[in-house]
């Protein structure tokens, strides 16, 4: 039977990523010892409640709307009054001039991301740039999904900004593009404006040298994660012409489930009219036409909110201080929900087989493109992060001695 199927999805269907396994080991354990004692770090799943608004927008809707308006089809690349309102939201916040002609709503950053891989693959030789350490799910986007090549850019560890001179070294005829996510996943790290001026000046001089554009798919579903006031995330489109923006309302809003986002593609753009056409056509070919109505609406009334962010940095300010004090080395996270420390100088995989008997739940770091460290997602109630400090201590004294 295998022969008349096709042999990598059967595989990817058979193997999970390691996060979700790790969840689904959360769960059995749960049966055993009770969900109270499961310590789980695994999943980047928001735990803070969604802003008040959303559930008022989706009950005014509810209210007010034509049922069979609500839930019915919208135009392939969503309602057009949706699209305006978001641009104008974008406007406002980033002084630019988008309309709704520059945006195509999605199924989640997810669907954003594997719509802009399509379009912008036109031969099995292009190469998209994957900067570590990176979203695991990436490769298969761009593999499996586009049927293009990922190269992955090994991380600067001290601080997860960009190793220019990897970077450079990979870019060639056959880059079609460079993937960027800041604020980061897993490393909770922000782009410098310094960072971001290098890599456009880079960009734009390699794609000059070669005589067609190399593309900047910045993929921001953590856009407004950030937790210190001299945390600047900077708006790349404006630092870049052809940038395509890939964005999710599942963390802003803590919507993970209801899968909303977008696709922005701006003006700039070159050959703009072509490129929007291309990502209707991938959303085409992929299936990811008409995003679910109901929550394109509250995601235009709901637009630019944010949930209430302070336990996030609470339990980024707890972690971060507890784990450095007990020798992890760590880089302090200014955005997202991940922090990222090394694991004490032993492979990654042990280390989290180690927490594991303490049903402890992280995350290796192999699986993001960098050994040697662990993701700890800290969208969890703050008693949860509390209770793992003393396993963290024990886990550093049985490896340090």
């Amino acid at each position: 039977m295998i022969d008349m199927l096709n042999e990598s999805v059967v595989a990817l269907g058979k193997k999970r990523s390691t996060i979700r396994e790790l969840f689904e080991f959360g769960n059995q354990r749960a049966v055993v010892v009770g969900r109270e004692n499961i310590l789980d770090f695994s999943l980047g799943n928001p735990n803070v409640p969604a802003p008040e608004a959303v559930k008022q927008a989706i009950l005014d809707t509810l209210d007010t709307e034509d049922p069979a308006v609500t839930h019915g089809y919208t135009s392939a690349q969503g309602a057009d009054f949706v699209r305006e309102t978001i641009a104008q939201d974008l406007n406002r916040r980033f002084g630019t001039q988008y309309g709704g002609r520059n945006l195509y709503m999605t199924v989640g950053a997810a669907a954003a991301l594997s719509i802009c891989f399509k379009a912008l693959t036109a031969s099995p030789d292009d190469e998209f740039l994957v900067l570590a350490p990176y979203f695991p799910e990436y490769l298969v986007f761009i593999g499996e999904g586009a049927g293009a090549k990922p190269v992955v850019v090994p991380a600067r560890n001290e601080d997860f900004q960009i190793d220019f001179e990897a970077l450079d070294q990979r870019i060639n005829e056959h880059t079609k593009a460079v993937v960027v996510n800041s604020p980061n996943n897993p490393s909770g790290a922000v782009y410098s404006e310094d960072t971001v001026r290098r890599l456009t000046e880079l960009l734009t001089q390699r794609s000059q040298q070669y005589g067609h554009p190399i593309y900047l798919i910045s993929d921001e579903p953590y856009r407004e994660l950030v937790y210190d006031a001299d945390t600047v995330v900077t708006f790349l489109p404006k630092y870049y012409d052809n940038t395509l923006v890939c964005y999710s309302y599942s963390k802003s809003l803590s919507l993970p489930g209801e899968r909303i986002g977008y696709v922005l593609v701006p003006d700039s753009v070159q050959d703009f009219a072509d490129m929007y056409a291309a990502v209707c056509g991938a959303g085409r070919v992929l299936g990811y036409v008409n995003a679910p109505s109901l929550f394109q609406r509250v995601a235009a009334k709901c637009t630019g909110l944010t949930s209430d962010l302070s336990v996030y940095k609470k339990n980024r300010d707890l972690l971060y201080e507890a784990l450095t004090s007990y020798g992890y080395q760590c880089v302090k996270p200014r955005g997202a929900f991940y922090i990222f420390p090394q694991t004490l100088g032993i492979d990654d995989y042990k280390f989290c087989e180690m927490a594991k008997k303490y049903d402890l739940l992280v995350v290796p770091g192999t699986d993001f493109g960098a050994p040697g460290h662990m993701r700890i997602s800290y969208c969890v109630k703050t008693e949860t992060v509390e209770r793992a400090l003393p396993i963290f201590e024990k886990l550093a004294k049985e490896v340090l001695g």
